[in-house]
């Protein structure tokens, strides 16, 4: 029986063989690594997956899918939202150290499961995820440029990344009204300790106003908390490259 899209869910299926293939070469799948598919949908990503890997678990919200997907004996499905699973625990049931994420994740809550997968990082090798092209053009967004903003400095603290693939609406059914691409997301081994909270509010002050220099915006945040430190604050937001937001919130925190 054919499934339906729900809109609610945000659901478009892949239907291009040639750019699932490019996806599950991008992935490079080895036999028995402990991965984790957000959103397997109708499988088309997952089949690839599941005949390299020989064993996958995918998380599932839609019910008439999930009991799709426990027909086929080589997955273990988690039917639930994405943004109630706890990796930690998943990686302790497949006995990992380190699991691998993968998905195409609904376009609608992207940036919070995103956020949510933050808090795990330590329990994850890398991910690798189809995602609206403009919102991870904000996530690889380099200084200087008009995409670079909060998204790019919270992420790039944490992970190396990088734009792997292009992926034309065409290649779904129903087809999105965006482009789509497919980023990689390597998590840093040493990366700078720091209070995630004090960066994530320090960088949504300074991109406040994009356009007014610093010192009306961060400026002011900073005199209030009596900062002892230096911080040139005649730039703009974007002008300021993250390890100096990553820099000043470690000293803060």
């Amino acid at each position: 029986m054919k499934h339906i899209p729900r809109k609610r869910f945000g659901q478009h299926f892949l239907a291009d063989g040639g750019i699932i293939e490019a996806i599950v070469t991008a992935i490079a799948p080895q036999p028995g690594q402990p991965m984790v598919e957000i959103g397997p949908g109708l499988a088309a990503l997952t089949q690839p997956l599941v005949e390299r890997l020989g064993r996958l678990t995918v998380i599932e919200l839609d019910r008439d899918l999930a009991l799709r997907l426990r027909l086929h004996g080589q997955l273990d499905v988690i039917e639930s939202d994405v943004l109630k699973v706890d990796f930690a625990q998943v990686a302790q049931a497949l006995h990992a150290t380190k699991i691998r994420v993968v998905g195409n994740l609904p376009y609608n809550i992207s940036t919070p499961i995103l956020f949510h997968l933050f808090q795990y990082v330590d329990v994850i090798a890398d991910q690798h995820f189809m995602l609206q092209k403009e919102v991870i053009d904000r996530m690889v967004g380099a200084p200087a440029t008009g995409d670079y903003g909060r998204l790019s400095v919270m992420l790039q603290w944490r992970y190396a990344m990088e734009n792997v693939l292009f992926v034309p609406p065409e290649s779904f059914d129903p087809p999105p009204r965006v482009n789509s691409a497919v980023v990689r997301m390597v998590p840093r081994e040493a990366p700078v300790a720091l209070n995630a909270r004090v960066l994530e509010e320090l960088v949504q002050v300074a991109f406040s106003q994009r356009r007014k220099l610093l010192r009306h915006t961060l400026g002011r945040w900073l005199e209030a908390r009596a900062f002892a430190g230096t911080f040139d604050v005649q730039r703009r937001a974007e002008e300021v490259p993250v390890h100096e937001y990553v820099a000043l919130a470690a000293s803060l925190s």
